[in-house]
């Protein structure tokens, strides 16, 4: 398997393989001695094929923040000001930006 692994990041690499005839990309992979069904996936541009060859598949991650995080980020936020007033990281960014 890191055959196909090395000749996928070499194809990555190399703007000349990556964009050769199927012929030049057959060949290369021959020479690489990728497996013949990994062969026949990559000049197919089969992804999901691939993927199933490969033992790999698409990866997916939700974050959502809880109640009492989003809480805690609301009191943090907000400093006092010199006068006594309250100010928020919001506006303290604003006068700094507009200074500098």
């Amino acid at each position: 398997m890191s055959n196909v692994i090395d000749f996928l990041e070499r194809m990555g690499k190399d703007a000349y393989l990556r964009h050769a005839s199927r012929n030049e990309v057959g060949l290369a992979l021959a020479i690489a001695e990728v497996d013949p069904e990994l062969q026949l996936a990559i000049l197919a541009k089969d992804q999901p094929q691939l993927e199933i060859l490969l033992g790999t598949g698409q990866l997916y991650c939700a974050q959502c923040p809880d109640k009492d995080d989003e809480e805690e980020d609301d009191d943090t936020e907000e400093k006092r000001s010199p006068e006594g007033g309250e100010m928020n990281l919001r506006d303290v960014f604003r006068a700094t930006a507009s200074v500098g």
